[in-house]
């Protein structure tokens, strides 16, 4: 697949089992199933030198953001790297990279989407929520990068891999519900990128949430994979 994305961003400084589809807030692609379940997966050996399918930009003032880590001012940490998400970020990073040629348990993460729109769709930014059953306020995201090429009306399974799971998401009270599931589960569409160069964004989502892992995503030639982990 040959996609080639220009992220037109301003930069803000800063089990098993199938789920019913789920629609936000007309988003331009729906949802017709999900669900995550745990796997094992052998890292791909990349060369280097090749580029992948996706190869990105975050841009808008982006000399003076690289200017501004290149002499930050003393003191100065970016509120971002203490955010749940930057360190969740930083953790599968690490891990990652301790276990570069070894088989490593984790998380598929599987959506069936559909491209409700006119016009032919290559880049998702999705999510996997977990929403605590006893307290919806608790809740824990799986955020990914896909290169698709999904032409109107079509469908498309998109699969992505996290060394994270629902684990940190569930409760005491949660657990102690033996009624039914300790989280309630939800896939939403974040962001979607066209080939003709125009984007449909979440109005409450912002792509700062997910810098660090998006820069970690692109650090690396694009093998075989259509997703991979923010």
């Amino acid at each position: 697949m040959r996609i080639l994305l220009l992220w037109t961003l301003l930069l803000i400084l800063l089990h098993p089992g199938q789920n019913p589809a789920t629609t936000a807030e007309n988003s331009p692609v729906e949802i017709l199933s999900f669900k995550f379940y745990k796997t094992r997966q052998v890292k791909e050996k990349t060369d280097p030198t090749e580029t992948g399918p996706v190869a990105a930009t975050i841009s808008g003032d982006r000399n003076a953001e690289r200017n501004r880590r290149a002499n930050p001012t003393p003191g100065e940490r970016d509120p971002y790297d203490d955010t749940v998400d930057a360190r969740s970020a930083a953790l599968e990073r690490s891990v990652q990279e301790s276990r570069a040629a070894k088989p490593v348990d984790g998380f598929a993460y599987r959506a069936k989407v559909q491209n409700a729109s006119a016009k032919v769709i290559e880049i998702l930014f999705w999510e996997y929520q977990f929403v605590d059953s006893t307290n919806p306020a608790i809740m824990s995201r799986r955020q990914f990068l896909c290169a698709v090429n999904i032409k109107p009306a079509k469908e498309k399974e998109i699969q992505a891999f996290s060394l994270s799971g629902s684990s940190d998401v569930v409760s005491v009270g949660a657990l102690a519900n033996k009624a039914g599931s300790p989280f309630q589960e939800k896939a939403v569409i974040n962001r979607v990128e066209y080939a003709d160069g125009t984007i449909w964004q979440r109005k409450d989502w912002s792509p700062n949430d997910v810098r660090l892992g998006y820069e970690r995503a692109l650090r690396t030639p694009w093998g075989t994979e259509m997703c991979r982990s923010l």
